[in-house]
């Protein structure tokens, strides 16, 4: 059973460049550990390391950490900034990179298509040609420029995702109002804000009956879902005093919660633990973070073994052979 890692990031040089050029509201600063870091006005984003950049580094830290494939994915702020054009072209160049990768790596590197979804219709023929290029996927953040993934300006993105089948891994990034909320010290923004980011857009799916729009969606929450695992009760309880005239979704939130995939981000073999009791061992797939300052690369096979021998296989990945078609 080969080792699957289905949430782990690459940047390009010239995408990074592009950032700086045309990001807007986007900017790089100083961190007192001599580290650049990109910033949304004044909150911090992310912080860009020389594994975002290195397919050979990565090969390297594969081989180290006992990972057969990784399944890359550009990372937060991907392509929502700047004009039309400049989203797409920072589209292009992340995706043609990493079907390169692919090519030079062909046992080894698989990728999420990032797409350029406030152009809608330029987003749906990126995802054909990227498609066709090899992408196994597609990668979004949980809130597209503050619009909700439920708004419905994105339905025809959606539409095409969910005609091909394809696996959507839904990435947190800083969640609008981090500056009212007081999150942009402390990495309260990555802490807090990225959890509350990754569930707050689940819930509106799963309320919303956006699963009953699109049956073939295949969606993986970030990071071990955020909260929604530890929110099931209060899910179940808000489902049962709903007024009946405005309830969208057709089953029971558990049956989303049980419908959602889930990366085994977690940190603390505990919270791996609930998860899987709460959603199953069939909904959950190996994640790292690699090469964020914060992954779990070391880790995190060490917390999937720990889960026992009848949901290890599953999760090392079983689960990602089945949902990725691989």
């Amino acid at each position: 059973m080969p080792v699957i890692d289905v949430h782990t990031h690459m940047y390009t040089p010239a995408w990074l460049e592009l950032l700086k050029a045309k990001g807007g509201a986007y900017n790089i600063q100083r961190r007192p550990d001599g580290q650049d870091e990109i910033f949304r006005g004044n909150t911090p984003v992310a912080i860009p390391q020389p594994g975002h950049f290195d397919y050979a580094l990565r090969i390297q830290q594969m081989d180290a950490a006992g990972i057969d494939i990784s399944i890359v994915s550009l990372t937060c702020p991907n392509v929502y900034w700047g004009d039309e054009a400049t989203s797409c072209q920072a589209a292009v160049e992340s995706n043609d990179a990493m079907a390169r990768a692919q090519a030079q790596y062909p046992d080894r590197i698989r990728w999420f298509t990032s797409l350029p979804w406030e152009y809608p219709e330029r987003a749906v023929q990126e995802l054909e040609r990227s498609c066709a290029n090899g992408a196994v996927g597609v990668m979004v953040l949980a809130n597209i420029s503050g619009r909700s993934l439920t708004d419905p300006f994105f339905e025809p993105v959606w539409a095409a995702i969910d005609q091909r089948g394809l696996p959507v891994l839904v990435h947190p990034t800083d969640p609008p109002g981090v500056d009212l909320m007081d999150m942009t010290k402390y990495d309260l923004s990555w802490s807090v804000g990225f959890m509350f980011d990754t569930t707050l857009a689940f819930t509106r799916m799963i309320f919303d009956g956006f699963f009953d729009r699109f049956p073939n969606m295949k969606l993986i929450a970030s990071h071990g879902g955020g909260t929604l695992p530890y929110l099931v009760g209060r899910f179940e309880k808000g489902d049962e005093v709903e007024i009946a005239e405005r309830r969208r979704m057709k089953r029971k939130p558990t049956d989303y919660l049980r419908h959602i995939y889930y990366d085994s981000i977690t940190y603390d073999p505990r919270s791996l633990q609930y998860l899987v009791s709460v959603v199953g061992a069939s909904q959950v797939m190996l994640g790292t973070d690699w090469p964020h300052q914060v992954h779990d690369a070391r880790g995190a096979l060490g917390k999937v073994d720990a889960l026992g021998a009848d949901v290890r296989e599953a999760v090392r990945g079983g689960n990602a052979l089945r949902v990725f078609g691989l």
